[in-house]
């Protein structure tokens, strides 16, 4: 079977099985990253560092990575999201594997 059937096989699987809502996100670099709707993760800021682009986060199981909870540092895909970051804040984090780090690609604020 060539690429192309099994791929198309594939995602067929994946609508009768009513496993394919994924959406498509975009990242600095042209990196693309599908993402169910359901990998939004509770997490709080515990520190931000703005000159390396990165962000330490108390954060929730990230079922998407396989990761339990913990708190740890994570780059991110745009610096200027730590502009809207303040230590001490819950939010809603969306995380990748992008060019092997773990990097934050999405943040919202947390209700």
């Amino acid at each position: 079977m060539n690429a192309w059937k099994t791929r198309l096989t594939l995602a067929a699987a994946l609508l009768g099985a009513g496993l394919a809502p994924l959406a498509t996100a975009q990242v600095p670099g042209g990196v693309q990253l599908a993402q169910a709707a359901s990998d939004l993760v509770d997490a709080e800021v515990r520190k931000v560092d703005r000159e390396r682009g990165r962000v330490t986060l108390k954060h929730g199981e990230i079922k998407n990575l396989d990761m339990p909870p913990m708190t740890m540092v994570f780059n991110v895909a745009d610096k200027a999201m730590l502009d809207k970051l303040t230590e001490g804040a819950r939010v809603k984090v969306r995380v990748a594997q992008v060019g092997g780090k773990y990097t934050v690609t999405e943040v919202q604020a947390a209700p």
